[in-house]
């Protein structure tokens, strides 16, 4: 891969990974809930969820979509059942009583298998390993995987943060409950483009 293509990538990768979408509204969400800390695990399987996701696509899946399009079907209704799920947890979470917080962010292992029903994380997987390994080499998939784990740490950690910032705002249960149904709606919004 040549240097052009490398800078092009990072590029995408960087601008992918920091837009909103799934993933990123969730981070935040998280932040906002129970702050950086607690939020770690979800990042960490993002950061490694997704590269695992673009090396499985570029060793096959691309070609599986292709051949048996009713497969990418099945994927999308999956996708948007399990997003809706997600959002409905959102949503239903619980302004904390005393000391206990209600709002469980998603471990490591959820975060990471997540990303095989992320819409967003789909479109991003697919054009990276199409658009910037069309010869299909094995170096190729390996880097564009390693520029998603490195986009992915500022990624999650600016939006965590944000998150986090949030929390000043957030002081009674009214507004708790408020950017709880918010968050659970741009969540659903974030699914419009695969309807």
């Amino acid at each position: 891969m040549q240097w052009e293509h490398i800078t092009a990538l990072a590029l995408f990768a960087f601008v992918s990974t920091f837009t909103p979408g799934p993933n990123n509204l969730m981070l935040m969400t998280s932040g906002a809930n129970v702050g950086f800390n607690k939020s770690i695990p979800h990042m960490l399987g993002v950061t490694i969820g997704f590269p695992v996701m673009v090396m499985l696509v570029g060793f096959g899946l691309v070609e599986l979509f292709e051949r048996y399009p009713m497969v990418h079907q099945i994927l999308k209704v999956v996708s948007l059942t399990y997003l809706i799920y997600l959002a409905y947890r959102i949503a239903r979470s619980q302004p904390p009583q005393g000391n206990e917080i209600n709002y469980q962010p998603l471990s490591f292992f959820k975060a990471a298998c997540f990303q095989w029903v992320n819409p967003k994380g789909w479109s991003m997987a697919l054009t990276a390993v199409t658009v910037y390994n069309p010869e299909n080499s094995l170096l190729g998939l390996a880097l564009i995987a390693l520029i998603y784990a490195i986009a992915n740490i500022p990624s999650g950690s600016f939006w965590i943060v944000a998150g986090k910032q949030l929390q000043y705002f957030l002081t009674n249960n009214t507004r708790i409950r408020l950017f709880n149904y918010t968050m659970a709606a741009l969540l659903i919004a974030s699914t419009l483009p695969m309807i």
